[in-house]
């Protein structure tokens, strides 16, 4: 048994790092498990909005030696690779997560965070009469803590035994990413559609892009591999064969990720507060997913350091998640509704191309304020 923490953090992704930073800063002991070792790639859209952008300059979270893109435009093309082009109001940036995680790791590390990398929570208790956490370890340890939150992403170990009611259920959905060199505007954002689901392409450091898709779990069965799905499905889109057959890939093969659910989750779970995906997944089209996870790490962060009593801590960070994500996370569910498909993309971009308000209403609707 290690020494007892004031708090634990499950998973080192955004919400995680951002969340064991401030309260290292604010001379609480904190320990992140993470199951990966540093730096390493995630399936992630990997453009931030900008309503980030103040929180990370404040706290020193942004690498300081790469030019970073600035995105201000939005390119839509329906499944015939139709396109309409529309500015983004508050815009945002690109940055890998490969540089960025790796960046707040050392931050935290400057600042007194302890890690525990390549291992995992395998199972845990919390003691109601001591008021603490129990966590069991994947390689047989055990630690403890007064607090946890639960940073461990879209689907996890952890989500089984906690038997979350979400895990229950099968997802259609699964995601690919590449990064690759190729000639594309540099301060655009663009999302296009294909039969199934939808592909993301933004510029990232190093003159490098992000090539990152949601598609059909279904589809991958039927034609076996990743690279056939992409030649019989979303190469029928125009701009999608282009961009595939006129780039340079630089990953000797995609990252892949199976069973994206986009579930509504609770943000309290067994005294766990749930930051980032664990509390709740943002569709990707909506393009915010990583200012989501920083802001939902900052508020858990907030709320131990603020609270007076674990229900004061808990009740504080639930009504705060609540009012800045639920609403956000419910349109960009209905919204998905509108993609993916050939007659919903025409209809779609026809909207957008006509009625550039409507487009503008639900970006603004599923994006938040500078925090």
């Amino acid at each position: 048994m290690e020494p007892k923490q004031d708090v634990i953090v499950i998973g080192g992704g955004l919400a995680g790092l951002v969340s064991a930073i401030l309260l290292a800063k604010n001379g609480h002991k904190v320990l992140l498990v993470e199951k990966k070792q540093y730096p390493f790639h995630r399936v992630c859209g990997e453009y931030v909005s900008n309503e980030a952008l103040d929180f990370l300059k404040r706290e020193s979270l942004l690498p300081g030696d790469f030019d970073l893109p600035e995105i201000k435009h939005f390119l839509f093309t329906d499944t015939a690779g139709k396109p309409v082009t529309i500015p983004l109001d508050l815009g945002g940036f690109g940055i890998s997560r490969y540089v960025l995680d790796d960046f707040m790791y050392k931050q935290a590390l400057s600042f007194g965070v302890k890690f525990r990398t390549g291992t995992q929570v395998v199972g845990y208790i919390f003691d109601e009469k001591a008021d603490e956490f129990l966590l069991e370890l994947s390689d047989q340890t055990h630690v403890s803590a007064r607090q946890v939150i639960g940073a461990f992403g879209k689907r996890s170990r952890l989500d089984k035994v906690m038997e979350r009611p979400f895990i229950q259920k099968r997802s259609p959905f699964i995601g690919v990413k590449y990064h690759i060199k190729t000639d594309f505007a540099r301060d655009v954002v663009a999302l296009h559609n294909f039969e199934g689901g939808y592909c993301g392409i933004n510029s990232i450091e190093e003159e490098k892009y992000n090539l990152c898709y949601l598609g059909s779990r279904d589809q991958l069965r039927k034609f076996g591999s990743v690279e056939e799905m992409e030649r019989e499905i979303l190469w029928k889109n125009p701009a999608l064969k282009t961009l595939f057959n006129e780039s340079e890939f630089l990953f000797e093969k995609p990252e892949v990720i199976n069973e994206i659910n986009f579930e509504p989750k609770k943000p309290v779970e067994d005294h766990i507060l749930m930051a980032g995906d664990s509390a709740g997944l943002i569709t990707p089209l909506c393009g915010n997913g990583m200012a989501i996870a920083i802001h939902s790490g900052k508020m858990a962060a907030e709320a131990i350091m603020k609270g007076k009593s674990r229900k004061d801590i808990e009740l504080m960070y639930e009504s705060s998640w609540r009012k800045e994500f639920q609403t956000r996370l419910r349109i960009g569910r209905i919204v998905q509704n509108l993609f993916g498909a050939k007659s919903a993309s025409v209809l779609t971009r026809k909207l957008i191309q006509n009625i550039p308000f409507f487009a503008r209403q639900i970006i603004k609707n599923t994006h938040g304020r500078p925090f």
